[in-house]
């Protein structure tokens, strides 16, 4: 009795062995499509002439892996809004735009296999208009703290970083800062890109980067905000 108990055992492991499921195999993520033009931080004078106050430009990438389409977004870095959203199977489009405006521009990698997208490296470029011969600085890019973030209490650098068509024509910095949505002036004509504060705990500020050239143009970063937990 005990030796059939013993054989009925083994069989009944035997027979609740369970066989494992092949790992899924996951669809390749899209490549990063490289950006060709208009190039980065450069004067785009090769738009075609559509109107007194737009001109259609070229925008080109190369070929990213995995790729099925690619959406292209241009962004006004005047106002921050996205002006422009197409989606295309090629790696070159003509957009009209408005002249005499600073831009900024990326490409998103979309598969038909995932959800999953990957975006392109974002440039700058200007718009030229005819008879313009100097232009402004690019808005100032913010680098810490980032809109909404949360950040300690105690000393906190503010930071960013500035560009224009050639980086020699920036000649200064105006911060402005405080704790409500219309911060007022606080250091003036510094020629660093990062400024230091105190901020105390429970509280939100609030802050923005003037950037004058040496031609006396400025651009205006926007304000952003922070709190402070």
């Amino acid at each position: 009795m005990k030796k059939l108990l013993f054989i009925l055992i083994i069989v009944g492991f035997t027979g609740c062995s369970k066989h494992k499921n092949p790992t899924p195999t996951l669809p390749p993520t899209p490549g990063t499509a490289t950006l060709s033009a208009p190039t980065q931080n450069a004067v785009c004078k090769n738009g075609t002439y559509v109107t007194n106050s737009t001109s259609s430009i070229e925008f080109e990438w190369a070929v990213s892996s995995n790729t099925d389409e690619y959406e292209l977004d241009i962004e006004d870095l005047l106002t921050d809004v996205l002006v422009q959203q197409l989606t295309t199977k090629k790696t070159d489009v003509f957009v009209t735009l408005p002249e005499n405006t600073p831009y900024a521009w990326y490409v998103i990698s979309k598969s038909n296999q995932t959800t999953t997208t990957t975006q392109s490296e974002t440039w700058r470029f200007y718009s030229a208009g005819a008879g313009v011969v100097t232009y402004p600085p690019f808005p100032a890019e913010i680098i810490s703290p980032t809109f909404g973030e949360i950040v300690p209490a105690g000393s906190v650098d503010l930071s960013w970083k500035g560009s224009s068509v050639t980086q020699a024509t920036i000649a200064s910095y105006d911060v402005y800062f405080g704790s409500t949505n219309s911060p007022k002036i606080v250091q003036s004509a510094i020629i660093d890109t990062k400024w230091t504060t105190t901020v105390s705990s429970g509280n939100t500020y609030y802050w923005k980067i003037i950037t004058r050239d040496q031609n006396g143009d400025t651009s205006d970063s926007g304000v952003f905000q922070f709190s402070v937990n």
